[in-house]
């Protein structure tokens, strides 16, 4: 962009900060020399919820819109409130962010990096976005929390768990609540050797990108700690729909667990082509043969049917869970859409309500004062329990969820059973273990 493209309000960006590098424009004001990207100076404030409205996590991607919408709807004071009277911050009280009322933008991820880049860079140039949130993919994350940096807005991240968001390509711009892959290999290898002992044979196939990477690598080594043996792992594409091509070598070794390292519909599809091809019903070893999902959703099983009775998995959260945060959350949204939200609308939800709350608490809208506010944060009464945002890598830390699908669901909603609440001491790991520096935050200015 060059030095004399305009902000939606005209103004032209400082020759100075295109210098810099910068992405997108930054506004300064005569009066202001600490002005910021997109500094509101109305009544009211501009999200940009970045979603995959379409592509092989658009399921998870409606759901996350709805659950911003939600969010929006409770900040400005509409519906039942839902987890703004649990959370354990009470500084949002219905009047929007600092007394603005909050609006919104959207784009569509389509769950490729160039057009999630693309989609919240227009929201933040020609819409005038605040804050960009969303995602349901690792690659998208990574690609969207760098060019939010290189902007100076916040990224608060959806749905993305791979290590790689808050390690190697952490930024001081960018937060996610959800957890990692880490987490999910520490919560599910003692669940797994307690199931199906310590003598197991895997075979990983995993989403070619980094989500799959990290993910296969934290099973990997929990379970080879453990005693497992790993087989073979092999990558799949993103865009695969039909997995018969890649289930059928699975029969040729003897491996007597297939671990599918796929989320969205290419978990729901490579399932399906596992139970097609009688991997369920076998015998190798000696033993029954297993599947494990190392990343679950409700949406995931809803898609996926009886094929998920039995499969372990690990998940961020899930509507059955008893607390009063969630049980708060699963009512207003299950009144406004008729059906009970997905980790992805958790996660995202959460997310809006934490950056509002960091903006109240800092009183200023500065993605630096935002971000100071969230660093080493520590809430709860929003479904997890007790949380902290670690300052050192913008990660939060809380219990993890294993569960495997009811062999006797009582609806198409109620097909996944919670089996171990992990806690969280037993997820927690060194802040150094997957490189990258944070950097300094990036007002924009």
């Amino acid at each position: 962009m060059s030095n004399t493209s305009l902000t939606r309000r005209g103004l032209l960006k400082s020759s100075a900060v295109a210098g810099a590098g910068l992405a997108v424009p930054t506004i300064f004001t005569a009066s202001s020399a600490s002005a910021f990207t997109n500094e509101p100076t109305g009544g009211s404030v501009t999200l940009g919820f970045n979603v995959p409205q379409s592509g092989p996590y658009a399921d998870e991607g409606a759901d996350e819109l709805r659950a911003y919408e939600l969010a929006v709807e409770h900040l400005n004071g509409g519906g039942d409130g839902g987890m703004i009277n649990t959370f354990s911050s009470k500084t949002l009280d219905g009047t929007g962010i600092l007394g603005k009322k909050v609006e919104y933008v959207t784009g569509d991820t389509q769950t490729k990096s160039d057009a999630a880049r693309a989609s919240a860079k227009s929201m933040i140039e020609k819409d005038g976005a605040i804050m960009i949130t969303g995602g349901s993919s690792s690659g998208v994350a990574v690609a969207v929390q760098a060019l939010c940096q290189e902007a100076g807005v916040i990224f608060m991240a959806g749905l993305t768990h791979s290590n790689d968001t808050t390690g190697k390509d952490k930024k001081a711009n960018g937060f996610r609540h959800f957890f990692n892959s880490y987490m999910s290999g520490a919560a599910l290898a003692p669940i797994l050797q307690a199931n199906y002992g310590s003598d197991r044979k895997a075979y990983h196939l995993t989403a070619d990108y980094n989500w799959g990477y990290t993910t296969e690598e934290a099973v990997r080594t929990s379970t080879e700690a453990v005693g497992w043996e790993t087989v073979a792992a092999v990558k799949t594409p993103l865009t695969q729909t039909d997995f018969s091509s890649y289930i059928a070598p699975v029969l040729q070794t003897d491996a007597d667990v297939l671990v599918l390292n796929h989320y969205g519909g290419n978990m729901v599809n490579s399932l399906t082509n596992a139970v097609q091809f009688g991997l369920r019903d076998k015998l190798v070893n000696g033993k029954n043969f297993e599947i494990v999902v190392p990343l679950y959703s409700r949406l995931m099983a809803r898609g996926a049917g009886a094929n998920v009775k039995g499969i372990f998995g690990s998940t961020n959260w899930h509507w059955s869970l008893q607390d009063e945060g969630s049980q708060a959350f699963v009512r207003s949204f299950g009144t406004k859409y008729g059906f009970p939200p997905s980790q992805a609308a958790h996660t995202c939800y959460v997310q809006a309500l934490l950056y509002a709350d960091a903006v109240n608490r800092a009183g200023s809208f500065n993605p630096c004062a935002v971000g100071e506010a969230l660093e080493g944060f520590e809430f709860d009464g929003m479904g997890n329990g007790p949380t902290l945002y670690r300052a050192e890598d913008h990660q939060c830390f809380k219990d993890v969820l294993v569960v495997k699908g009811k062999e006797n669901p009582t609806s198409e909603f109620d097909l996944l059973e919670i089996v171990e609440i992990t806690p969280v001491s037993q997820v927690t790991y060194d802040a150094s273990i997957f490189g990258g520096e944070l950097g300094a935050c990036n007002p924009g200015a």
